[in-house]
């Protein structure tokens, strides 16, 4: 197996692990705040890539300059993830996973604002297919529902917090002073928490922690684990073996591995027709994982 099908490998198992939150977060949210969710969620992920990046040559003083970076790009990830939760106590996991595939466009577009990176034709088309299926899953397969923009609210709640992580995205390059990928991420978290630990203490308080199901219990140790440490450690493996552009396409892999979720939760799966926008979705991530674009250089010969 070639270093390139290792990063392939290893964004499939990315793409399922973020899925995951999907569903287990549909079944956590009605009993839980979506604040109180992410600061116990936050903490606990810290304390695992603190764990980490003092087993493997620490801090360096330099990283702890302009401390507002971490703060700034805190404030845009933890908009993402309680926004994320709020709309999952009404939005269906597949079509959230579906707003979800609208983020890469979005970055685009702040990508060209803060960076003037420039997309490809063919990413661009990708791109537009991508953004029509999600459409298509968005509004349920329904022409009236598109014409009338009738949107479910989580799903409008969730979108908004889309638009958050999009901007992240871009920033987080634009921000970063040279820091070790595992350090800058960090301090975001760090930051993240104190964030959430000061807005969301009314919820902490007012929480019945004892008395939670056992779900919630399971989405916290889930997204901490799985969907934050481990899924950054997947993705800085990823990304110095298969470039950008592939990465970013894992992202429309989202709802199909939401749908495998929801059948090995048990769960009902979506009418067979909203599964047209879901393949328009598989299309988005052919087109992407061909564009080779962005192989010259760093990884001419990779991809």
């Amino acid at each position: 197996m070639t270093e390139a099908h290792r990063g392939h490998l290893a964004m499939l198992a990315f793409s399922a692990l973020v899925a995951g939150s999907f569903s287990l977060g549909s079944m956590a949210a009605p009993h839980i705040a979506p604040d109180a969710l992410n600061a116990v969620r936050f903490v606990i992920a810290a304390a695992v890539l603190a764990i980490l990046v003092f087993s493997t040559g620490g801090v360096n003083r330099s990283a702890l300059d302009a401390p507002w970076r971490y703060l700034v790009l805190a404030l845009f990830l933890v908009t993402y993830f309680v926004l994320m939760f709020e709309g999952l106590k009404t939005g269906a996991p597949v079509s959230m996973a579906a707003v979800f595939t609208l983020t890469p466009m979005i970055a685009a577009g702040f990508g060209w604002l803060l960076l003037r990176q420039v997309l490809t034709g063919r990413m661009g088309i990708a791109l537009t297919i991508g953004g029509i299926g999600a459409l298509w899953v968005i509004f349920r397969a329904e022409l009236s529902a598109l014409l009338a923009f009738e949107i479910g609210r989580g799903e409008m709640i969730y979108f908004v917090g889309c638009v958050a992580h999009a901007a992240y995205a871009p920033l987080v390059p634009k921000l970063n002073r040279g820091e070790r990928p595992a350090v800058f991420t960090l301090g975001v978290l760090l930051a993240g928490s104190a964030l959430l630990l000061v807005f969301g203490f009314p919820s902490l308080r007012a929480t019945d922690w004892v008395n939670l199901p056992l779900v919630v219990w399971v989405t916290i140790a889930y997204t901490s684990v799985f969907a934050s440490a481990a899924t950054f450690l997947i993705l800085q493996y990823a990304t110095m073996r298969i470039p950008s552009a592939k990465v970013m396409a894992y992202t429309y892999l989202t709802p199909s591995w939401v749908i495998l979720w929801e059948m090995a939760l048990g769960r009902p799966l979506p009418p067979i027709l909203i599964l047209v926008g879901v393949a328009m979705t598989m299309v988005a991530l052919t087109l992407l994982l061909k564009d080779d674009s962005q192989v010259r250089g760093r990884v001419a010969s990779k991809g």
